[in-house]
């Protein structure tokens, strides 16, 4: 199989699957069922997903950023501020998810079991990897990581928020979101504050020279 069709097998198995998830877990049962109902025999599916309903889970997680990044991708993001940027992203993962609500949130009781705390931060990563990329950012230096830090807070927490969001339109959850980027956007405003006071302050070097220096002017 070439890399394109294994790809569109996936995400076929996947789709197929989605029918069942809802009722009966990610499964290696559903896994199996669903490759039948297309035609994929036992050793493609292996082949496809090595690790079994773990590899359907994470293979539902790059559909979800896959959806993000279109979504960032078809948006005129020159005329948007940061802070739109960043909603736009969360909120279009998360639009995504509630069109598989069920599936989501057994997927979310899988990735909390300790066995695949490994795995649920591998996937946190590319998420907010790919929603930085998708808006732009380019940096390479210690924001880099910052940045994917402070997202990865707003995204999880949104989507606690989320799960107990019974509101159709998902007023509530897009408002806590606002919230937490609203406080983000306030902590990047404080830091860069004391960062500019800072640079107009002598070096721990320096200041600890006139001390010294001070201090020696009054021996007796």
């Amino acid at each position: 199989m070439s890399d394109t069709s294994s790809a569109d097998l996936r995400q076929a198995i996947l789709e197929e699957a989605l029918k069942d998830i809802p009722f009966d877990g990610w499964t290696n049962e559903v896994l199996r069922k669903a490759g039948e109902a297309k035609g994929v025999s036992l050793d493609e599916i292996d082949l496809l997903f090595a690790r079994g309903s773990v590899d359907l889970l994470e293979a539902f997680s790059h559909a979800a950023d896959a959806h993000m990044v279109r979504a960032l991708e078809s948006a005129d993001l020159a005329s948007l501020k940061i802070r739109e940027k960043i909603t736009l992203g969360v909120r279009s993962r998360i639009e995504f998810l509630q069109g598989h609500r069920e599936a989501s949130l057994r997927a979310a009781s899988v990735l909390a079991l300790p066995v695949h705390g490994v795995l649920a931060a591998q996937l946190l990563a590319r998420t907010v990897d790919l929603a930085w990329r998708g808006i732009g950012d380019t940096s390479t230096d210690f924001n880099f990581y910052t940045k994917r830090a402070t997202l990865s807070l707003v995204l999880s927490s949104t989507l606690f928020y989320w799960m107990s969001d019974e509101a159709e339109d998902l007023a509530p959850t897009w408002e806590f979101l606002d919230r937490r980027i609203e406080n983000v956007m306030q902590f990047e405003k404080t830091k860069a504050k004391v960062k500019k006071a800072a640079a107009n302050l002598p070096s721990p070097v320096e200041l600890l020279a006139k001390i010294r220096y001070a201090g020696s002017r009054f021996k007796v």
